[in-house]
């Protein structure tokens, strides 16, 4: 069990990171190949100004790193082991929507 100040926060930014679906997909992006913003926009098919505020966001998590390269910034995960763990957390949330226990989900919406 995380009880641990530190520990809790960590996935709490985890959390936060995740909580909006363009995350998302950058974090997803990055999961294959660093890229340049402007790509990434692109590819989102959003704004580079809405980009820029969700790379922010994703670096003050300390899920993705901007490095310098030339006159240019990429972007990359801050480590590898967050695009297995982005696998991880996908399969098991698919295996359990696959597994719903409750008789009520369609009409409440409850798991």
């Amino acid at each position: 069990m995380f009880t641990v100040a530190p520990d809790i926060e960590v996935l709490a930014r985890f959390g936060r990171a995740l909580a909006d679906p363009i995350r998302c997909r950058i974090l997803i992006a990055l999961r294959e190949a660093p890229a340049y913003p402007a790509d990434l926009a692109d590819l989102l098919g959003v704004s580079r100004t809405r980009l820029s505020n969700h790379l922010a966001c994703l670096r003050d998590c300390g899920l993705v790193v901007a490095l310098p390269d030339g006159r240019r910034t990429r972007y990359e995960l801050a480590d590898e082991r967050l695009g297995h763990a982005l696998d991880d957390l996908r399969t098991a949330v698919i295996a359990v929507a696959a597994d719903r226990t409750c008789v009520d989900t369609d009409q409440k919406g409850c798991c």
